[in-house]
């Protein structure tokens, strides 16, 4: 099927999971019995996970920016597990993106090994470097809040001609007006807010999918997520959370028959633990009544690697935005973005994204 090549925008925890999964799996090879451990699909259209190459890379951090993406991915301040040291040597070095809201002004009170330290060179022009490294996707792995640098790296994907796959939780590809701008550049775009493979928000869904298809009442239900990594770090600074809590609330809310109102029901991160490092632990409780109008509780604790945790539904994701450019389909890829991403265009109970989907790759559903 060829080479898929793919651009990251900040080479964080998530970005250093996602390639040192590629060549993980590159390395165990198609006869080995775990090759396919971890993913949801091994092959999608024909294409595997080894036919994924990097070629471009965008950050901010002066301890990144310059050097190989092969090592950048190692350096502080990530801390995601290292399961896969040797990486080969990537013709990639990490170009410097442009800062704009990038990096939340209460990180600098943090010791340097835990927060972004911004570099001094000149950012660099995305578009050009799009289109030299013949990048056919971009991977947004923007910080929660950072609105202008997210659209700034969407606006280059129009210009380059480049399919857009956005990881945060900031409104492009569930955007009416941004839709409609890569529809009519026949440009594919997944969106937005990225769900784990067993994370907060997918549990969170099927509970409450179970809850309602049993008849139970719902009264009330919070998650609360508690972590050590940039992520959490950069979240303590509330003002960044609007559109994270919206799109985690609606995610759980869309499953519900009968929305609970804003006093019942509470979504979010809760607080950053610097000894926790990549791992995320949420507590999840719902509350409802169940035949006779009897209270059940339920509570469940979740602890998790962060970052892996997302990487194999990116690698997913990668895979269809590549088959939607070589059947010349353009704008929101509305299957995978309804079971891959917490806030898509438009809900579905994920058993039903999962069917769409899997029609999608067979190519009975373009989108």
């Amino acid at each position: 099927m060829g080479t898929i090549r793919v651009a990251i925008a900040g080479v964080g925890n998530c970005a250093s999971s996602l390639v040192q999964g590629v060549n993980y799996y590159r390395e165990l090879g198609e006869d080995h019995p775990d090759r396919s451990l971890g993913l949801m699909h091994y092959d999608i259209g024909g294409y595997k996970l080894h036919d994924i190459d990097f070629v471009a890379a965008f950050d901010i951090d002066k301890r990144k920016t310059g050097r190989p993406l092969s090592e950048a991915v190692f350096a502080k301040p990530n801390i995601t597990k290292v399961f896969n040291p040797d990486l080969p040597d990537y013709p990639v070095k990490v170009e410097m993106g442009t800062v704009l809201d990038g990096v939340a002004p209460h990180m600098k009170d943090f010791p340097e090994d835990r927060r972004f330290i911004v570099s001094d060179r000149k950012p660099c022009n995305v578009v050009q470097v799009l289109k030299k490294s013949g990048a056919d996707i971009l991977i947004s792995y923007m910080p929660v809040g950072a609105v202008k640098a997210t659209e700034h790296y969407a606006e280059a994907c129009l210009k380059a001609g480049v399919g857009f796959i956005n990881c945060i939780p900031v409104f492009i590809a569930s955007d009416k007006s941004w839709a409609r701008r890569f529809e009519e550049r026949r440009i594919p775009v997944i969106g937005d807010d990225i769900k784990s493979q067993i994370g907060a928000t997918i549990i969170h869904r099927t509970l409450t999918r179970l809850f309602e298809d049993r008849g139970v009442k719902f009264d009330s239900t919070y998650q609360l997520n508690v972590g050590g990594n940039t992520d959490f770090l950069n979240m303590l600074n509330r003002s960044r959370l609007k559109l994270k809590k919206i799109s985690k609330t609606e995610a759980v809310q869309s499953q519900m028959n009968s929305p609970l109102n804003s006093e019942s029901i509470h979504i979010g991160p809760s607080d950053y633990i610097p000894w926790l490092h990549d791992n995320k632990v949420c507590f999840l409780r719902m509350e409802g009544r169940i035949f006779g109008n009897i209270p059940i509780n339920l509570e469940m604790r979740l602890s998790v690697e962060d970052s892996p945790n997302s990487a194999g539904v990116v690698i997913d994701a990668v895979r269809c935005c590549k088959l939607a450019l070589d059947r010349r389909t353009g704008g929101v890829l509305l299957s995978p973005s309804a079971y891959f991403m917490k806030h898509p265009i438009k809900q579905f109970s994920d058993e039903t994204a999962r069917e769409m989907l899997n029609e999608f790759i067979s190519g009975n559903r373009e989108r």
